[in-house]
């Protein structure tokens, strides 16, 4: 959901910033970077009567965590303000790799230089 502006443009609905910022602070435990720039949130939108829906996947289906870190996210999620209910959707498809994470994760991680090669070639 939106919120039209005195301009007339859409502001971004603060239920969902806010569980976006709450998202931002749930981490895999064996990585030190969180769910959210790891890439693992596939979709995230809050209804107008305050129904998040959040489609999330895990690094890989057998992850020592897939009993425990939905869990978290739906936590963290239904704790916002304004969020009346949580639906959570753990998918598979498509699987995760670390094509998903930000260049920031990447770079925490020493996956990757900051800067991909192919973008200094230009």
């Amino acid at each position: 959901m939106t919120h039209d502006t005195p301009s007339g443009a859409a502001a971004p609905d603060p239920r969902r910033e806010a569980a976006l910022a709450a998202l931002r602070r749930v981490y895999d435990p064996e990585m030190p970077v969180n769910i959210y720039e790891l890439g693992l949130i596939y979709g995230l939108e809050v209804d107008p009567a305050g129904v998040a829906s959040v489609r999330m996947t895990l690094t890989a289906p057998n992850c020592p965590v897939a009993g425990t870190l939905p869990g978290e996210v739906e936590r963290a999620v239904r704790a916002v303000p304004g969020v009346t209910d949580v639906k959570l959707e753990l998918t598979f498809d498509p699987p995760w790799s670390k094509d998903r994470m930000s260049e920031a994760a990447k770079l925490a991680l020493g996956i990757e230089d900051i800067i991909p090669i192919a973008r200094l070639r230009r």
